[in-house]
């Protein structure tokens, strides 16, 4: 990242417009994009556990996403173009005679969006530093912008999504190749590791009524409230939590991913690699997990290290599955 935060440089050098009162902070939040702020009356929203974790431990106020008013709000853009227009329209409805702050990286899409927002209202100022660009207008002058509020969206099979959850316009199509190599037998306590809006789950409980109860662990809550709507099942239990620390008193039969294998900007397949070595802490020693990974992702030599029999069970040329038995004694 940079030294110094952005918005700290840009208040430093008095470019920011005067920020008081309470002052919602929206998208992608993290604790090293806030500082310099620390006297402002923040109050941030964030649906992922991993940052609220770290947010209240780092002494913010974080709450789930909610519907009070603000003086002002900051908006730090996620990659996802249409949950970045989401979150500037609900910015404007939540602060609406405030200045609106947007702050991203250029990975983040930072200059097509401030492109848009130009065409419906003034950019009153802007800041550029460490390859990303602060800028800022009055809400009050962008209400056109409203119209950017997106609404739940129903896909394919019935299913419901919402903005910012992975795959919301439509079944992940990994998800999909995963689900004909999950036996109907299965059975006993499963988990589904980064279950996002439900699919596998919903999918897998339809399929195998031997299974006594099925964990949905996720880290982002709007994705976890709509697979409590995608997943009407009563052997269905949610979790809010960190797929990567999450854990039950008794080991389980099964484990079934799709994992993620990136960050809110960069591909980090470390993330993938310690959903496996999760995976493998959760199952009994004759515990199955299995698992849907893009193709040129090398988790090969992490699953033979933390299990003793790997199969490839279908690769094509963006995808490839697997079946992980006999977890190791240890795992990292």
């Amino acid at each position: 990242m940079w030294k110094h935060a952005r918005l700290e440089l840009a208040r430093d050098a008095n470019l920011l417009p005067p920020l008081d009162g309470a002052i919602g902070v929206l998208g992608q939040i993290a604790v090293e994009r806030l500082r310099g702020l620390d006297d402002l009356q923040l109050q941030c929203e964030s649906n992922s556990f991993v940052a609220t974790t770290a947010l209240r431990s780092a002494g913010y106020k974080v709450v789930v996403e909610q519907d009070a008013s603000f003086e002002h709000a900051v908006v730090f853009l996620p990659r996802a173009k249409a949950e970045a227009q989401h979150l500037i329209a609900h910015a404007i409805e939540r602060a609406p005679n405030g200045w609106i702050v947007l702050d991203g990286q250029k990975t983040d899409g930072i200059e097509s969006i401030v492109k848009q927002v130009a065409r419906s209202v003034a950019i009153e100022g802007s800041f550029s530093k460490g390859h990303g660009k602060t800028v800022w207008f009055r809400a009050a002058d962008a209400q056109d912008l409203l119209a950017w509020r997106a609404e739940p969206t129903d896909v394919d099979g019935g299913f419901s999504t919402a903005p910012g959850v992975f795959s919301a316009d439509g079944i992940d199509p990994a998800s999909a190749m995963l689900i004909p190599h999950l036996p109907d037998d299965m059975r006993g306590a499963v988990v589904d590791l980064g279950a996002g809006w439900g699919f596998l789950s919903a999918k897998l409980l339809s399929n195998a009524p031997k299974i006594s109860r099925l964990h949905l662990v996720e880290d982002n809550k709007t994705a976890l409230d709509c697979a409590r709507s995608n997943v009407q099942d009563a052997r269905a239990e949610f979790h809010w939590a960190d797929a990567l620390s999450w854990n039950l008193r008794e080991p389980v039969h099964t484990v079934i991913m799709n994992p993620p294998f990136h960050t809110a900007r960069n591909a980090e397949p470390s993330l993938g690699i310690g959903f496996i070595n999760a995976a493998a802490k959760l199952l009994k020693p004759g515990g199955k997990l299995y698992m849907v990974a893009n193709a040129h992702l090398p988790y090969e030599p992490t699953l033979e290290a933390a299990f003793s029999k790997v199969d490839v069970l279908e690769r094509s040329t963006r995808f490839k599955v697997f079946c992980a038995e006999q977890r190791r004694g240890k795992v990292r």
